[in-house]
C-alpha cells in the first residue's frame, strides 16, 4: 500500500484533537491559579526540561515574561526563569558533577520560600528532573508538572500536574501539546490583563 501523506497529517491532526479533549481542564485552571498566586506574590517560576520540554521552557519564560510586559499594561509581569538557557552553567554542572545535577544545582542556588518548579516531561521519569523534584518538596515547596505518557515518577510527586494520556514514546503529540498549553496560558493572561 502507498504512504499517503494527507491521509498521514489528517491521522496526526486527528490524535491531536483527541488527546486534547481528554485533558482535564480542571488542572489547566489549577495551573492558571497557582502562576497568578505566583505572579502576585513576586515569586519565581523556576521551568525546565529534557530535549523539547527544554525548547517549551525556554519559549514559556519569553511569553509569560517579557511577552507579557510588551504586549499588556500590566505593571507586574511574571518572573519566571528557564533553567534550560544558560549552556556555560548546564554544561559545567554536566561535566563536573553529571547531567542528572543540572537542574538540582542551579535551584539549590537560585530558589527562595515560595518559588515553585513547573517541569514538561513526556515519561516523567529522567533523573535530573527527579532530583530537582524531590530537593524541591524537601524544601517544602511546591511540583508543578504537564507530562505525557503514563505520568510516570513525576506524576505522583508533583502537587499538580497536567496529564497528557499518550502512549508511551508519543514525543511529537505531548511535546506538541505541552506548547500548546503554554501559548494558551499567554494569549489568556494577555486578553486578561488587557
Amino acid at each position: 500500500m502507498k504512504k499517503n501523506f494527507k491521509n498521514f497529517t489528517k491521522n496526526y491532526l486527528t490524535k491531536l484533537e483527541t488527546l486534547f479533549k481528554e485533558i482535564d481542564l480542571d488542572s489547566l485552571s489549577r495551573l492558571e491559579s497557582e502562576l497568578e498566586n505566583l505572579r502576585k506574590k513576586n515569586s519565581t517560576l523556576f521551568v525546565f526540561g529534557n530535549g523539547g520540554g527544554s525548547a517549551t521552557a525556554t519559549t514559556m519564560a519569553n511569553d509569560l515574561g517579557f511577552d507579557i510586559k510588551k504586549k499588556t499594561k500590566v505593571k507586574k509581569t511574571f518572573k519566571i526563569v528557564s533553567l534550560n538557557d544558560n549552556p556555560a552553567v548546564v554544561t559545567a554542572i554536566a561535566n563536573d558533577i553529571g547531567y542528572e545535577n543540572i537542574f538540582l544545582k542551579q535551584l539549590e542556588i537560585h530558589y527562595k520560600k515560595g518559588d515553585k518548579i513547573l517541569i514538561f516531561s513526556a515519561s516523567g521519569n529522567s533523573e535530573n528532573l527527579l532530583k530537582a523534584a524531590k530537593w524541591i518538596k524537601k524544601k517544602g515547596g511546591k511540583v508543578i508538572s504537564i507530562l505525557g505518557f503514563d505520568g510516570g515518577k513525576l506524576k505522583k510527586i508533583s502537587d499538580l500536574s497536567v496529564h497528557i494520556k499518550t502512549e508511551k514514546g508519543a514525543y511529537g503529540p505531548v511535546e506538541d501539546i505541552q506548547l500548546i498549553i503554554n501559548h494558551i496560558f499567554a494569549h489568556w493572561f494577555q486578553y486578561k490583563f488587557k
